[in-house]
């Protein structure tokens, strides 16, 4: 029997809100442990939560740019479970009133781009963190993460494979990064993905049971664990096994899914409305106010730098999946208007100095003006490229300007012809051989002697210059 995947995606987005969902804490991700707590967060008998404005601020935003409609009655509601890191004993979260719903967002695989309907985005507060060291009797729980405000964004089954699966949430992160209302950190759980997949015959309409993968803390790991899942789920069915609702986590050193829990029902947890909150309601004019202000997203600023620029689809949509990356390419292009030289030296020299010493562009110690001086001194003819890149991670490191570089270090360009043809006189002394054969018709031989009139001059010649040269005086 042959199988098709469906998959859906929840996908849990800590907002960037200086305080958390229902208190004051604050949410600064590292600090020791309980530091971060109040008699609301800890849940403490008589304490009431209150609303976060900033928080509400940041979910319509989101909502807006993923076309969603937005909930102008809101009632927040207790999810009742237990568990050490859940001091109240229930979580404060959306139920039948998700302040966004009935969104989309396009991804591209390959040539193919598809629509991913977006079921929900309902506003909740995190939990704590269970902390398990070796070597100590029990665990520890912290509870500085507990009441952080989350963004927990829900698709419709529109899935089918791990690479789909990957490019929904790389997209859905590089929006919500644009709109600067979640920080997109993987590593520290500030943006959790969690895939739902079920196999079921091709042809049949109902869906199969339901398996989740649950926080998933990379790109990698989520393709990984998806294509994992889905041939251990089509093993299983192939057997004649049975496949059970469950969480199951993925072992990153086992490269394997293993079973974590089973898996709830909404009725498991009992959902009511939370009597210590207010129904919230939205204005319009509210909610249109905030409309006009999204910025230019990722895939509608991608499609302008190719109209615009001209540059490559390629190129457009690797640069403006960072909105610091396409911030810092226009600001070079405002000073150097060569799109095509600047988004080869963004991606590929200054990509490279920031994956190395792991910041991120907005902390680049090359500013755009900096990029442009040493664009414009290869421009000029003032150095070669070659010495343009191989001074680069110099500039990078020692914050020094380029032409402070290329002046200690005599790397300035030779352009005088005159000094040129001492070069080229002797090199062509030197190989009689190669000059009779370029004479004879063997034109690649030209390159092999543009190659040693460079290394004589200690590589500052400029190669258009003996080029040029060479060719006047073998072609007499």
């Amino acid at each position: 029997m042959t199988f098709e995947t469906v998959i859906g995606v929840e996908v849990h987005a800590q907002l960037r809100t200086n305080s958390k969902m229902f208190c004051g804490c604050g949410t600064t991700f590292g600090l020791s442990a309980n530091s971060q707590t109040c008699p609301v967060c800890l849940g403490l008998p008589g304490s009431l939560p209150v609303i976060n404005r900033a928080a509400i601020e940041m979910a319509v935003r989101a909502g807006l740019a993923l076309n969603c409609t937005i909930t102008a009655n809101n009632r927040f509601a207790r999810k009742n479970y237990f568990y050490p890191d859940l001091p109240k004993g229930y979580q404060i979260s959306q139920y039948e009133d998700p302040i966004c719903q009935h969104g989309w967002i396009e991804i591209a695989v390959g040539t193919v781009t598809k629509r991913v309907r977006i079921r929900r985005a309902h506003l909740e507060e995190d939990a704590g963190k269970n902390v398990h060291e070796t070597g100590t009797a029990g665990s520890r729980v912290d509870l500085n993460r507990a009441g952080t405000p989350l963004l927990e964004i829900v698709t419709e089954p529109d899935m089918s494979s791990a690479d789909e699966v990957v490019a929904y949430v790389k997209g859905l992160r590089d929006v919500l990064m644009y709109l600067d209302v979640c920080d997109g950190n993987m590593e520290e759980g500030s943006f959790r993905c969690e895939p739902n997949l079920s196999l079921r015959p091709v042809g049949q309409r109902e869906f199969g049971t339901k398996v989740e993968l649950k926080n998933i803390n990379s790109f990698k790991y989520v393709k990984d664990a998806v294509e994992y899942e889905i041939k251990r789920q089509t093993k299983v069915l192939s057997e004649g096994g049975k496949i059970y609702q469950e969480t199951r986590l993925w072992n990153i050193d086992r490269g394997e899914t293993a079973v974590m829990r089973s898996k709830e029902e909404a009725h498991d947890y009992r959902y009511f409305p939370d009597p210590d909150l207010v129904p919230l309601r939205l204005e319009k004019a509210w909610i249109e106010g905030f409309r006009s202000s999204l910025p230019e997203l990722p895939a509608v600023r991608a499609s302008r730098f190719v109209a615009e620029y001209g540059l490559p689809e390629y190129d457009a949509g690797v640069i403006t999946n960072s909105k610091g990356m396409a911030d810092y390419f226009e600001a070079c292009l405002k000073l150097f208007n060569e799109p095509k030289t600047v988004s080869n030296w963004v991606m590929g020299e200054l990509t490279r100095e920031l994956n190395t010493s792991g910041a991120d562009i907005a902390a680049s110690p090359v500013s755009p003006e900096r990029l442009v001086d040493l664009l414009t001194m290869v421009n000029t003819e003032v150095i070669s490229l070659k010495v343009a890149r191989e001074i680069f991670p110099e500039v990078y490191r020692s914050g020094k300007a380029p032409q402070q570089i290329v002046r200690e270090k005599g790397l300035t360009q030779v352009s005088d012809e005159g000094a040129l043809e001492i070069i080229i006189d002797e090199v062509l002394g030197k190989n009689p051989t190669q000059v009779a054969q370029f004479k004879e018709g063997k034109q690649q031989v030209l390159g092999f002697l543009v190659g040693q009139a460079m290394k004589a001059s200690g590589g500052k010649a400029n190669p258009g210059k003996v080029n040029e040269l060479l060719k006047r005086k073998l072609i007499v």
